[in-house]
């Protein structure tokens, strides 16, 4: 079972119209786990039937630092789940001095230290949290960044003076609104109006052999990583998080629809609202999936058989489906799920029979006879209840 610590809310602080920071330092005294630039917290939140498990990335730099930063965007409750049950919880009952229930960081959208390539960090909207986090990081470092940010506007922009303040000689960041307010154009706070398209990234970046980290909305997320990659920017240097219903990215890119370009300034801009909107996409407040699966072989079957027993469909085990969850969707199933990484449960489903390992570990291990599919592979042919 997974370990949790109780927090204190040492500061909180408004960054937009609907984004707020919330500072948490360990009510042990202890010191903090140690956590990896782009890595979230797990929260665990009262809801309507019960405590429920929230992630929200950190948004400061962990290291030598005595407090975790999580930065929330307030959600309206959108889609099938209870979304904002734990960011209005956040935003409107949690104040300084409350304690939170906190696990240990997660995650793998974590920054190649190892690498002293050119880094692109590119966000939508409140998917900038772990890319502020990263950028600290690399801000200790010799190498050349280049921070892209799209948002709706000024209202709504967060962190933008402290993303301002890691800005040198070798660090630059440009912001690009969808829809720009007077006082945003008076004050000049952003560089381009509408979305980032490659004409924008050409105008902006100089030819190089980028690492590049994306976060946001999945259509946005699917429509950079084509362009990225259209770009020449190899896939395997591409990493990605989701705020939203994590899903695959090329399963998502069929859905982008065409916008006007951050390029060509239109004035008005149409069909572009799933840039900066997590939950029009979201089954949760933050579900997340960090980096696309690798498949171990892929094409290749084996000997072992999956049953979805309730669905009346079987199938053969698929390496390169990597998870029982994407190879039930293979299959044209359509399983209930949030975070695609063993937190929030709601991929769980019986095991009638055989058995299945995990290849990363649940935050919670479900109860006997049940299995959390999307961080679970078979050990030999399964039944399971789906």
């Amino acid at each position: 079972m997974a370990t949790f610590r109780k927090f204190r809310v040492a500061g909180k602080v408004a960054e937009s119209d609907i984004i707020t920071s919330f500072y948490l330092e360990p009510s042990d005294g202890q010191a903090l786990w140690e956590a990896k630039p782009g890595q979230y917290l797990t929260l665990r939140v009262p809801g309507p039937d019960g405590p429920v498990l929230k992630t929200y990335s950190i948004s400061n730099n962990p290291s030598g630092s005595q407090q975790y930063r999580i930065t929330v965007k307030r959600e309206n409750g959108l889609g099938r789940a209870p979304d904002g049950v734990g960011s209005c919880w956040l935003h409107d009952r949690v104040e300084v001095g409350h304690t939170l229930e906190v696990a240990a960081p997660r995650g793998t959208f974590t920054l190649n230290e190892t690498s002293d390539r050119p880094v692109l960090l590119i966000s939508g909207g409140v998917g900038l949290t772990p890319m502020v986090s990263i950028l600290h990081k690399l801000a200790e470092t010799d190498r050349e960044v280049h921070f892209l940010h799209a948002c709706e506007n000024g209202q709504v922009h967060a962190l933008r003076d402290e993303v301002l303040g890691c800005v040198t000689d070798r660090i630059q960041a440009r912001f690009v609104y969808r829809n720009p307010s007077e006082l945003d154009q008076q004050s000049e706070l952003f560089d381009a109006e509408g979305m980032i398209d490659k004409d924008f990234l050409r105008a902006y970046l100089p030819i190089g052999d980028y690492e590049a980290y994306i976060c946001g909305p999945a259509p946005f997320m699917a429509a950079m990583y084509q362009m990225l990659q259209e770009l020449g920017v190899s896939k395997d240097r591409i990493a990605y998080e989701f705020f939203g219903k994590a899903a695959l990215l090329k399963a998502v890119k069929k859905q982008v629809v065409p916008a006007v370009a951050a390029s060509r300034a239109a004035a008005a801009i149409q069909s572009l609202a799933y840039i900066t909107n997590p939950d029009a996409w979201a089954s949760d407040d933050e579900g997340r999936l960090a980096k696309e699966p690798v498949a171990a072989s892929a094409g290749t079957l084996s000997n072992t058989q999956v049953e979805f027993r309730a669905s009346g469909a079987t199938v053969d085990w698929d390496e390169a489906a990597g998870s029982l969850l994407e190879l039930a969707e293979n299959a044209g199933l359509d399983p209930e799920f949030v975070c695609r990484a063993g937190v929030c449960n709601s991929c769980r489903c019986g095991l009638i029979s055989g058995d299945v390992e995990y290849f990363e570990e649940p935050l919670e291990m479900p109860q006997a006879g049940q299995v959390l599919i999307c961080c679970a592979r078979p050990k030999g042919s399964v039944v399971l209840n789906l």
